[in-house]
């Protein structure tokens, strides 16, 4: 096992991105068995200036074959560890809930609100040993390094916002977004929960890049029509816009990778503390 490795949790349409001129080389392609179920194949990429990194898609290799309510998220994290993974770049689409933030925009959120009602949420069931503080809820070294490879490719970008996630699969009312809004919410989204309480309890070094892909309903004013994205949710603009935005992932990537160093002074790698021994299923070494 290599210990000490950056993994890549990627969402949709990975084959494609990874296609692009400037994208990532894929080798490999792994299924981890894992006490939780099969993983996501797990992949070696390797990025510009030839750094490698473990990566899977968390619906599908090929596009959106697998509903953010029907991801695996405790095998995925835990084939990564398995693998000896330490630190977890992972990448988001979302809605935007703050109408400020245009198509195209990535964010790096400081916090969440976890909505989901019907997913599991640690590996310690029956337990008391996921009892974690979440103060930070995502890896602020993590969130550095996401900061600085923004502003080095010069992406559009905004620091800080707080992520709400929701079951899915249907997109939120109008009333849902108003009430997510005054509770404090900028981003919406289905798939960044249970990810990251799953990763402390691995003692992963975890947070998320989110883009956005559409306004949050309200917020935008698109008129309905059935043939085309979200339901006309999205307009032709707009989603050129995030195709923009998308095709910039791999050299964002690639700067953030280079700003993963060894020595942090995060507390994700201790999360777990003197509970460790004890636990039911030991972890992954």
């Amino acid at each position: 096992m290599t210990a000490g490795r950056t993994a890549l949790v990627l969402g949709s349409g990975l084959r494609q991105l990874f296609a692009a001129p400037s994208g990532l080389k894929l080798s490999g392609g792994e299924v981890r068995t894992t006490p939780f179920g099969p993983s996501r194949p797990v992949f070696e990429a390797t990025l510009a200036g030839g750094r490698t990194a473990l990566c899977l898609a968390r619906h599908g290799e090929g596009g959106y074959d697998i509903g953010a309510g029907s991801v695996n998220y405790r095998a995925n994290l835990w084939a990564l560890k398995d693998l000896g993974a330490d630190t977890v770049l992972a990448v988001s689409s979302c809605g935007g809930v703050d109408p400020r933030l245009g198509v195209g925009t990535f964010v790096v959120p400081h916090d969440i609100l976890d909505r989901t009602t019907r997913r599991a949420k640690t590996f310690f069931e029956g337990t008391g040993h996921g009892c974690l503080r979440h103060d930070q809820p995502f890896c602020p070294a993590v969130r550095a390094a996401w900061a600085d490879a923004l502003a080095e490719v010069g992406a559009r970008h905004r620091l800080g916002g707080v992520y709400v996630c929701m079951d899915g699969p249907r997109l939120e009312t109008p009333a849902e977004i108003r009430a997510l809004a005054a509770e404090g919410a900028t981003l919406v989204g289905m798939t960044v929960a249970p990810e990251f309480a799953l990763a402390r309890e691995l003692e992963l070094c975890y947070a998320p890049l989110c883009w956005v892909v559409n306004p949050a309903e309200g917020v935008g004013t698109g008129a309905y029509r059935a043939d085309s994205t979200y339901q006309g949710m999205v307009s032709e603009e707009d989603q050129a816009e995030a195709k923009r935005a998308v095709a910039r992932l791999p050299e964002i990537l690639a700067a953030a990778l280079r700003r993963i160093v060894p020595e942090r002074t995060c507390h994700c790698r201790q999360a777990m503390g003197s509970a460790r021994d004890a636990w039911r299923t030991p972890a992954p070494r």
